[in-house]
């Protein structure tokens, strides 16, 4: 299953709070896209059959067909030049 390092929980926690999702249920949904690209939103809550990555208060849903994909995977956050991006990392 997906984990999250700490500064991608953090991250999670933040973003959400900011936005102004409920504070317990909204969190980070990953889909990937027939691109094999991967969509990052902030939502409310999940979709039926996503898989709940729940990190301290920060909570990540991924769609089922996304969750084989990224089942070692690692949710991170890394500085750019333009900011901060999530980052998919092998476990």
């Amino acid at each position: 299953m997906l984990t999250l390092t700490d500064n991608a929980r953090t991250a999670v926690e933040t973003l959400t709070a900011r936005s102004g999702l409920p504070a317990e249920s909204g969190g980070l949904r990953i889909e990937e896209q027939d691109s094999g690209a991967f969509d990052l939103a902030l939502v409310a809550g999940p979709t039926p059959g996503d898989d709940v990555v729940e990190a301290g208060a920060a909570r990540v849903y991924v769609d089922e067909r996304t969750a084989a994909t990224l089942a070692a995977s690692q949710l991170d956050v890394e500085a750019t030049g333009t900011g901060t991006a999530f980052t998919l990392n092998a476990q």
